[in-house]
């Protein structure tokens, strides 16, 4: 069994041919997928988050009104940027989601990836300290974060309050219990995912890492999990960490997939470069027929490793279509994989 969600950018655009208009039309169909997902029997409905960017932003408002509008989904992100983020304020915000949705967010962080604009953290009023990067700054907000959400106390209390304060010292409310063991590390290389289980965090990885030994992607990535639980084992934790990958994946099974869908692009591996020194390998993306879809998919190693996977959704094609995509997949394909 495996779990399978979508996953979203919320891209939206002015143009015409564009299904997504606007930022409402992104924020309103991203709950409205959601919602049509779970009525399909998935169990994710995942969104990214890009600053500057035509896409969605600031996820929490977002994610409250998903868990609001649903029962049984889980809802979470792949990835908030760190680098951006005062992880206090953001403990805050993801308890009162968490709650909200009855304990089923499930939050991705990372140290984010090349943005729209340059060092754009420092326009939100962050800078790394001096002799760290931006990375460094990302970790350690995100060790920050993973501090207070255990709820434990470590705030001074004002001796004269406005309202009376429980006894000893204060932590950040609202508190979600159990969110900590629900926090999500997007790791693009295998240094990062074995940090992340170090520090007890699940794993994300996407459909991009650093190209570290030159072989497909999904034996670098599967590569990369198996060292992730190897960490998690040395590490002693007891609880079992999850692993989800992220993959564009069509089963072309009417005529509208097979216009969107049916040529040849994307089908193989591509290399390239975030910036001047890391060299990056971008996974292929899977469009064929469902017998043929079936196929590919019993090669790739990498999700034959994760036990959730998340599929990435064309959003401004609607959301009647998407969720066309994500009940092909549920249908066709996942139950002769062995994922239903």
């Amino acid at each position: 069994m495996k779990k399978i969600g979508f996953l979203s950018f919320g891209h939206w655009s002015p143009s015409p041919q564009s299904g997504t208009r606007s930022a409402a039309d992104a924020l309103l169909q991203s709950i409205e997928l959601a919602q049509a997902a779970e009525q399909l029997g998935a169990d994710g409905a995942y969104v990214r988050v890009h600053h500057f960017a035509r896409q969605l932003a600031s996820p929490f408002p977002l994610l409250a009104a998903i868990g609001a509008k649903t029962s049984r989904i889980e809802i979470g992100t792949a990835v908030i940027d760190m680098r951006y983020e005062n992880p206090l304020y953001m403990a805050e915000d993801a308890g009162a989601a968490d709650l909200i949705a009855g304990g089923r967010l499930q939050l991705g962080i990372s140290r984010g990836s090349p943005e729209q604009v340059i060092d754009g953290w420092r326009y939100f009023g962050y800078q790394p300290a001096e002799g760290q990067s931006d990375a460094d700054m990302g970790r350690r907000h995100t060790e920050v974060l993973l501090d207070v959400l255990r709820g434990e106390g470590f705030a001074k209390p004002n001796p004269r309050p406005m309202f009376p304060n429980p006894p000893g010292m204060l932590r950040l409310e609202p508190h979600s219990e159990g969110l900590r063991d629900r926090i999500w590390w997007g790791a693009g290389s295998n240094a990062t995912a074995v940090w992340a289980a170090k520090l007890g965090m699940n794993l994300q990885s996407s459909t991009l890492k650093n190209d570290e030994t030159g072989e497909p992607f999904h034996v670098q990535q599967a590569a990369q999990i198996r060292a992730y639980r190897a960490a998690w084992r040395e590490a002693g934790h007891t609880r079992t960490p999850r692993v989800s990958v992220s993959r564009s994946i069509f089963a072309l099974v009417d005529d509208r997939d097979r216009a969107y869908f049916g040529g040849e692009g994307g089908q193989q591996d591509q290399v390239g470069y975030l910036d001047a020194q890391t060299r990056a390998i971008f996974g292929r993306s899977y469009a064929a027929e469902p017998d043929k879809l079936i196929e590919q998919l019993k090669q790739d190693e990498a999700i034959a490793e994760a036990d959730t996977l998340l599929l990435t959704v064309p959003n401004q094609l609607g959301v009647d279509y998407n969720a066309h995509v994500i009940e092909a997949i549920l249908t066709h394909v996942a139950p002769a994989l062995g994922w239903r």
